[in-house]
């Protein structure tokens, strides 16, 4: 998990303590947006779509993805601030110290670096021990998930808890359903930051018109769709949801989602 990083409120001063949203790539790896904390951060007074998401590309996969924008209650004054991100930078093309190419930066550094580095007999390539100085270093191995938790399901509300919680595991934040209503027998709506998931706690097979309905929501809101059943699917909706990439868990009744086809083993990720 990051750390915190103090935040002051342009509105009062007060410096307010904030630790960066970890959000899940679709390679399985955590992606962090990369704060821009010597920009000041920007109070939010109208609510834009704009304003709302951000660009961030895994370091990992390379994959660029729209997530919530971070944001920052200032828990004095009440006033909610946007906290500047680095724009994303091209594959390939590691930024300078002022946000520039390192080409433009100013002198190759890195070659007189690796120079002197040869001169006194240590490995060529500068400080990164023979990786080139010109090309970003590269990534690190993610950081592990801890092991899913399970719970017992007895009820349609425990169906519903185990799959909220399995998507908070999976990094999603804030999961809800959206309106609060009491649970019906049918389908069951959560919600998140780019997150549309339904959840099926009948002991029929989910369908094709259910896996296409959460797959329009998830087009309508920009966000991933998600299906959770109990009882599986039928052939039709698994091959539908292959064709428009969406992820299918089956849950037992130890409350141990998995996953049933290949869009949803790379949401869960290799390290599960």
């Amino acid at each position: 998990m990051a750390e915190a990083v103090p935040v002051r409120c342009p509105a009062c001063l007060r410096e307010n303590g904030y630790t960066a949203p970890v959000f899940p790539c679709a390679c399985g790896s955590p992606v962090h947006p990369p704060l821009d904390l010597a920009a000041p951060p920007i109070p939010l007074t109208h609510r834009t779509w704009s304003d709302t998401w951000v660009s961030v590309r895994c370091t990992t996969c390379g994959r660029e993805s729209e997530w919530p924008h971070p944001e920052l209650g200032c828990g004095a004054c009440g006033t909610v601030v946007l906290i500047p991100v680095h724009p994303p930078e091209a594959p390939g093309t590691p930024a300078g110290p002022t946000g520039t190419p390192a080409a433009a930066a100013g002198p190759d550094r890195g070659s007189a670096a690796g120079a002197g580095a040869g001169r006194a007999g240590g490995p060529p390539g500068g400080p990164l021990g023979g990786h080139p100085a010109h090309l970003p270093p590269p990534p690190t191995a993610p950081v592990p998930r801890p092991a899913f938790r399970p719970v017992t399901i007895r009820t349609a509300r425990d169906a519903v808890a185990t799959a909220a919680l399995y998507l908070r595991w999976l990094g999603f934040r804030d999961v809800r359903q959206p309106d609060g209503r009491p649970i019906p027998a049918a389908t069951v709506d959560l919600r998140a930051p780019g997150l549309v998931a339904q959840v099926d706690p009948t002991t029929a097979p989910a369908g094709l018109r259910a896996v296409e309905c959460v797959w329009l929501n998830g087009l309508t809101a920009s966000a991933t769709s998600v299906y959770f059943a109990l009882a599986g699917y039928t052939e039709d909706a698994r091959a539908r949801a292959d064709d428009l990439g969406i992820p299918l868990f089956v849950m037992d009744l130890t409350g141990m989602p998995q996953p049933v086809n290949d869009p949803a083993d790379a949401l869960v990720g290799p390290d599960a």
